[in-house]
């Protein structure tokens, strides 16, 4: 083996470390917990208004993960050239393993570390997101639903998974609540974005299920209206939008009475997704040329007043 491929790959992590460095000072923040706070805050995430209600401790580790979730989300989503993606997430498996190994250098890692004994956080939950953002880097259709769930599971079920446990809980039955309910808010979000996935020329509903409602994939891709807005794809939309109702039924099913009070969080989380889904519902999926979206104060009264109801 070459010893100039690790040479080159050396020099560009150390590259991304600069810039990620260069990211934390722009923020402003002067702590790594000022960092995760303010990437948090100024995401606009419904996760955001579900930790206001975490007491301290496990509000700081959940902010911290979602940091951690939201910077390798970013390379996908920010970075135009593959190869400088792909580039940036090997960084951020070496980053994960170093932190675990006692040295994490990047803001979104040091205020991560502290929290992983106490909410069992471990090296493979990392990992197991970064291999979802690489399967966005490698992949842009999903040939069944089975291929789906996978990369629903890396990208949304282990971060259900880390959740719970940040969140706290007892019942083995909650990481299968997790993970289905990760699984329900990831279809949404991609019910949601089909309009801003296709601007990126990904497609992630299924190919055989595009075929089943015959709907074809320029459409889609072309994002006209309101051609692009034909009854075959409303109709895969509503079977789309049944099956994440589906699961966040299956999901709440799943989560026992000694749980409930501690896993709030993620009951919020699913009013707010939920409220989404209908809403997205009531216009009829007019989603291709428009991204429809609750407004920060509607998801505070949701996150309110699951809080109070316990549900």
């Amino acid at each position: 083996m070459s010893t100039n491929t690790d040479k080159t790959a050396d020099k560009a992590s150390d590259k991304t470390a600069d810039r990620n460095g260069e990211k934390a000072s722009a923020a402003g923040a002067s702590t790594p917990e000022q960092y995760v706070q303010q990437k948090a805050a100024a995401s606009g995430s419904s996760f955001y208004y579900a930790f206001l209600f975490l007491p301290p401790p496990r509000r700081a580790a959940i902010t911290a993960f979602y940091a951690f979730c939201r910077e390798v989300d970013d390379v996908v989503d920010e970075v135009s050239d593959p190869g400088v993606a792909a580039t940036k997430l090997a960084w951020w498996r070496k980053e994960a393993m170093s932190a675990f190994n006692g040295q994490p250098s990047h803001p979104a890692m040091k205020a991560l570390m502290p929290h992983v004994k106490d909410y069992d956080i471990r090296v493979e939950h990392l990992m197991a997101v970064i291999d979802g953002c690489q399967m966005d880097l490698e992949q842009t259709r999903y040939l069944d639903y089975p291929g789906l769930q996978r990369y629903c599971h890396l990208v949304a079920g282990v971060v259900g998974e880390v959740a719970s446990g940040i969140f706290g809980r007892t019942d083995p039955k909650t990481i299968a609540y997790a993970h289905k309910l990760g699984q329900a808010m990831q279809l949404t979000n991609i019910i949601r974005d089909v309009g801003d996935d296709a601007r990126r020329g990904r497609i992630y509903l299924p190919v055989s299920e595009l075929q089943q409602f015959d709907v074809k994939a320029h459409e889609i891709l072309k994002r006209d209206a309101p051609w692009g807005y034909s009854d075959r794809f409303t109709a895969l939309m509503k079977f789309q939008a049944q099956r994440a109702h589906a699961l966040y039924d299956e999901a709440v099913a799943l989560l026992s009475d000694t749980d409930r009070k501690a896993q709030k969080p993620g009951l919020m989380m699913a009013n707010i997704y939920r409220t989404l889904l209908r809403e997205i519902e009531a216009e009829n999926f007019q989603v291709l040329h428009q991204r429809i979206a609750l407004t920060p104060l509607r998801k505070l009264w949701i996150a309110m007043k699951t809080n109070w109801r316990g549900r």
